[in-house]
């Protein structure tokens, strides 16, 4: 019966068919009747479709595969065979796939793109580079490839991050297609930050058709605050606001969690969870389920954890599923998105002079902008000869990651290391690439490798007990150390830090105000080499500077969790929307 029909004449059968399988069971009907048409490539093709949609990504790769066989040009089967063999666990077998695929040049991009982004989730970072410029050189006009792009040269440390002379990209070109994230530690004026972050929100996250929560808000005796994530894992996310979630005064307020994180079995997420009054999990639903979720639940005021990072769900808040929207923490900058509401922050990280500069408005908290957890942790021994330390020099240390590095932040390091011959430099460093490209800085600034020693990653618990055996935290800029600041101070560990404009400029100089040490923020790359110098020169000065931040005095200051809970909901108070409050 199918024997000779062509394919267009079944697709109208095929797409009545009440389901899935008679869709499959169709086009394979259809191939068997029709083995010597030209169409097969094509019916190939969609049955790989249909059983990729279907759950079954061994058949797809099959049926791709039978494609590939009639027609080895044929480059849509080869970027849907490689996909469905990297969700087969397949990796290497992509990547093969999409590097022996035939294609013109302008399908290129795609099998490219594919191999620079399962590259880099590899950890392969310079082979995905290569890729993606090869990209580039064939279509200068792709903005999601050039941010990838130049955040794997941050990562790696190749600088300058934003080369001249790419073919099609001028400089300025690329920097403003740097992405939000990338350009928090590649720009350091909050208009531009803004800029960067609207243009990105404009291509990728349209309007929502409605708005879903009434403007007027709800009549609820306690404040139904909602906080929407997918970092309730072990995530430093959760380690700063676990006890804020556990501490919430529940006579005033009903907590909602709404989870789009990894099931990870992590002792912090099962706290996270257990300090939820309603753990929702959302991530299986698509971002339009979880913004109706929220409106049925009528959450008053609901806080945005993730801003503009991975696993962000900006499409749900465009919805306006709550009549008050905060982003809060995830992000460090301007998120600029019309629904939300309000930026929280501190007079310090956003002074009320810059404020015009961000979007949504600026927020300030009573005190620091940051949550903590209170909670003194249970830490193993860490010991300098453990971690490849010298016993007798003075180390100045960054756990930082590396795409935070700036070149003007490592030459500021080299000069101190200059400075103070009989000291070493520790550092976190995640990737071949980057620790070759700093030892080779390093060396044409007259520092030999021995002096550079770096890190390896640990449980957090090690993470923090290591902390104690560095001498000074030498901070980046324009990218302040934000978690692993207030780690730092809260082990003993003196830290200097560069503020400039931006909020992400200026996390370090809020937790060292907040603490008392005021002194070691600095507004000057000079100053900056300046105190480090003096700090490890003086014994004297660096003993008064740890005792400053010794003893108890975190557990006072950035670890007041109670007191901290209290002004944020003040401050949710004052924001929330009732109906009888307008009038």
């Amino acid at each position: 019966m199918l024997g000779g029909m062509r394919l267009e004449a079944l697709l109208p059968l095929i797409e009545g068919a009440g389901s899935a399988l008679l869709r499959i069971q169709a086009y394979a009907d259809w191939i068997t009747a029709n083995p010597a048409s030209p169409q097969r490539i094509a019916a190939w093709f969609n049955l790989g479709a249909e059983w990729s949609a279907f759950g079954d990504k061994a058949k797809a790769a099959s049926a791709y595969q039978q494609a590939l066989l009639a027609d080895p040009t044929f480059h849509p089967a080869a970027v849907n065979l490689g996909l469905a063999l990297e969700a087969l666990g397949q990796q290497d077998a992509a990547l093969a796939c999409w590097t022996r695929a035939l294609q013109p040049d302008g399908a290129r991009t795609a099998l490219l793109n594919h191999r620079g982004r399962l590259l880099e989730e590899q950890g392969r970072l310079a082979d995905a580079e290569k890729a993606l410029v090869q990209s580039l050189l064939l279509d200068p006009a792709q903005p999601d490839v050039i941010q990838h792009w130049l955040h794997i040269r941050q990562k790696t440390c190749s600088w300058p991050v934003v080369p001249e002379g790419l073919p099609g990209l001028p400089a300025a070109a690329l920097r403003a297609a740097c992405g939000p994230l990338g350009g928090l530690a590649l720009v350091d004026d909050p208009d531009e930050q803004r800029r960067i972050a609207q243009d990105w929100l404009i291509r990728k996250v349209p309007p929502a058709p409605e708005r879903l929560s009434p403007p007027g808000g709800y009549r609820h005796d306690r404040i139904r605050l909602g906080y929407l994530s997918s970092d309730f894992c072990r995530h430093a996310m959760s380690f700063l606001i676990a006890e804020m979630l556990e501490l919430h005064d529940r006579s005033s307020f009903e907590v909602f969690g709404y989870c789009s994180s990894p099931e990870d079995g992590s002792d912090i997420r099962d706290r996270v969870i257990r300090a939820l009054d309603h753990h929702v999990p959302v991530r299986q639903l698509d971002d339009t389920a979880v913004a109706r979720r929220i409106r049925e639940d009528e959450i008053d005021i609901l806080v945005d954890l993730n801003g503009l990072t991975r696993g962000a769900r900006l499409h749900t808040l465009r919805w306006k599923p709550a009549p008050v929207q905060v982003t809060y923490l995830g992000y460090i900058g301007s998120v600029p998105l019309p629904e939300l509401d309000y930026l929280l922050c501190d007079d310090y990280v956003i002074p009320p002079g810059l404020r015009p500069q961000y979007m949504p408005a600026p927020l300030s908290l009573p005190g620091i902008y940051q949550a903590n957890d209170g909670r003194s942790p249970e830490l193993p021994v860490a010991t300098r000869a453990a971690e490849g330390l010298p016993e007798d020099k003075f180390v100045f240390c960054c756990f930082c990651s590396t795409y935070k590095i700036t070149p003007e932040i490592f030459d500021a390091w080299m000069e101190i290391l200059r400075s103070v011959p009989d000291s070493v430099l520790w550092l976190v460093c995640e990737n071949e690439t980057a620790r070759a490209n700093l030892a080779a800085r390093a060396g044409a600034a007259g520092i030999t490798a021995e002096r550079l020693i770096f890190a390896r990653r640990v449980e957090p618990s090690l993470y923090l007990a290591r902390m104690a055996l560095g001498d000074l935290f030498l901070d980046t800029s324009p990218y302040n150390a934000g978690t692993v600041a207030s780690d730092a101070l809260r082990m003993g560990l003196p830290l200097v830090t560069l503020s400039k404009q931006p909020f992400a400029s200026r996390m370090a100089g809020s937790l060292l105000n907040a603490i008392g040490l005021p002194e070691t923020v600095t507004d000057t790359v000079e100053e900056y080499v300046r105190l480090a110098v003096s700090i490890a020169c003086s014994p004297e000065l660096l003993a008064t500077f740890r005792s400053r931040i010794g003893g108890d005095r975190w557990q006072h200051t950035l670890g007041d969790v109670r007191g901290f809970v209290a002004g944020l909901e003040d401050i949710f108070r004052r924001v929330r929307i009732r109906p009888d409050a307008l009038g």
